[in-house]
């Protein structure tokens, strides 16, 4: 028996070609899937790849295939600092999270929080990082590890608050979510005034955690 595509010689009950991977079926097996078992060796091959790329440097699939617009080089990963490489991989993890991606968020979680884990020392923005990565995992203990710690720093910084409130609401522990969101409220004023550098890099999520603190104070208040 040949192949019909490339005219090697097949032996007896192969399915396809050791040659150039065609599918062997009376010879009527053309186009798109002739060397279709080869192209899913080299997509898995391609795979392995990035996946390793990934491990090494803390890049993205988009960032190892593609790099952008057409023309343009992928960021050079092995160039980026500590701080930058944990940046980045938080920045990912938190884009899959809120897209729903859970099973995405699970396979760069640990590379993101093993980023974390290779800095020299966490300020209280590395370690609100990390709280959240905890939290897109499901690790509300984590969180709350995380809040503890910037609260012995900073007795009253906001982000403590905020892991918290989150923290207590994956546990459904609603009276402390409450009161965490109450907390906030009573300290936000004076530490914003402190014009600490992290809160600008937040100022979004905060004005989102202020309203929503706002709309709990609200309802639990008793009606008059």
């Amino acid at each position: 028996m040949t192949c019909h595509a490339c005219g090697a010689q097949l032996s007896a009950n192969v399915r396809f070609c050791h040659k150039c991977g065609a599918a062997v079926a009376a010879g009527q097996t053309t186009g798109w899937r002739v060397g279709l078992p080869w192209a899913v060796a080299g997509a898995a091959l391609g795979a392995l790849v990035t996946v390793v790329a990934m491990r090494v440097g803390g890049a993205s699939p988009q960032d190892v295939s593609t790099g952008g617009p057409t023309g343009v080089r992928p960021p050079d990963i092995s160039q980026m600092s500590p701080e930058e490489r944990a940046t980045r991989l938080f920045d990912r993890v938190m884009m899959l999270a809120q897209a729903g991606k859970q099973d995405s968020v699970e396979f760069f979680l640990p590379m993101a929080i093993g980023a974390y884990d290779q800095l020299p020392a966490l300020d209280s923005d590395a370690r609100y990082h990390v709280g959240l990565l905890r939290l897109a995992g499901g690790d509300p203990a984590g969180a709350l590890a995380q809040a503890d710690t910037i609260q012995k720093s900073v007795p009253t910084h906001l982000f403590a608050y905020v892991l918290r409130a989150h923290a207590f609401q994956q546990q459904g522990n609603r009276q402390a979510e409450r009161r965490a969101y109450a907390d906030f409220l009573t300290s936000e004023a004076a530490e914003l005034a402190r014009n600490r550098p992290e809160y600008n890099d937040h100022q979004n999520a905060l004005t989102s955690f202020r309203e929503e603190a706002r709309r709990q104070q609200s309802a639990g208040r008793p009606a008059s």
